[in-house]
């Protein structure tokens, strides 16, 4: 009877030890989400955009998250808002949006918003009127534009006829910035001419040499993309050169920065393309991990020229400029 009372009481102690041990080994932690982030432009597969993925990839790297780039191959605005929509539908965790178009986006943005997927704007903002969207990390365009037309007045000549160009229509940025050099020359007096060129170097060399054997008055290029700015500098080099034509626009491509060594682009204006990929994905990181709020930061507007370029070549060709 001892026997059995002793095996059973061992049988308790034992059943109690096992569930005690049970209760005070520590529930395995979920490892959390990973956070999902999504790029969406216009003109995905312009040259421009391969220093902002690169941007993108290091800070994705940094932040451990996972970040897409996408966007349509021309500007399809109506396309590129349905992108938006998707990617709420697909579950991604904030979205890093180009709002090429000041009115277009509104809606979209709002919807992502209500819906808590979180918007910030990369290398263009809407500026001009409300919009949901938390920040902007971009150039000031209408300044950069003021900026470079302000310098280029100091060598255009009085009344003369100068040649401006967008590398695609319907862009704002491109507007904001053409407007802006626009009101800094307005004091010279001048004339222009404004030419659509196409989103790649090969298509606007084409289009500005046809418009500058067309109207042979013309002594100066003024630019506002990357694109229309490296093709107006092959346009010189190949077909102009030592005829007093000079260029100057925006961006640091190695041919871009090749082209202002050799002469033929006089200034170009750095916006920094890199960092609008780096800073939106490290934003959108911080909101979701801590809801620190996103703010907006200016890329700049410096002017890179002859003495400049051999700095910054170096990091253009390994994509950081």
């Amino acid at each position: 009877m001892i026997t059995s009372f002793v095996r059973k009481a061992v049988f308790a102690l034992v059943a109690i030890g096992l569930c005690a041990s049970a209760s005070a080994v520590p529930a395995v932690k979920q490892p959390e989400k990973r956070l999902r982030f999504i790029f969406i432009t216009t003109c995905v597969e312009e040259a421009f955009f391969r220093p902002v993925e690169k941007g993108m990839r290091d800070a994705a790297s940094a932040m451990n998250v996972e970040c897409t780039f996408t966007g349509t191959k021309g500007v399809d605005i109506k396309a590129q808002a349905a992108m938006v929509r998707k990617a709420v539908k697909d579950g991604y965790d904030g979205i890093a949006l180009n709002i090429i178009d000041p009115v277009a986006f509104d809606e979209v943005v709002q919807e992502a918003i209500t819906a808590g997927v979180p918007v910030v704007a990369f290398n263009v903002d809407d500026q001009a009127t409300p919009n949901a969207r938390l920040s902007a990390v971009c150039q000031r365009l209408y300044d950069a534009g003021k900026t470079l037309g302000k310098t280029c007045a100091d060598v255009i000549a009085e009344k003369s006829h100068i040649l401006m160009t967008m590398h695609a229509a319907g862009v704002s940025a491109l507007e904001d910035r053409l407007h802006g050099a626009q009101e800094s020359l307005k004091s010279k007096d001048v004339t222009w001419t404004v030419a659509i060129t196409g989103n790649t170097s090969a298509e606007a060399e084409r289009v500005i040499t046809a418009e500058l054997t067309k109207h042979p008055d013309i002594a100066f290029v003024l630019c506002t993309g990357q694109a229309d700015t490296e093709g107006a500098g092959l346009a010189i080099e190949k077909h102009f050169a030592g005829k007093g034509l000079s260029a100057a626009g925006f961006d640091l491509s190695p041919e871009i920065l090749r082209l202002v060594k050799a002469g033929h682009i006089r200034w170009t204006v750095d916006q920094q393309p890199y960092i609008q990929g780096f800073y939106p994905v490290v934003q959108l990181t911080q909101y979701r991990r801590y809801g620190i709020l996103p703010a907006n930061m200016d890329a700049g507007a410096s002017l890179v020229g002859a003495e400049q370029a051999d700095r910054v070549l170096e990091l253009s060709k390994k994509g950081y400029r």
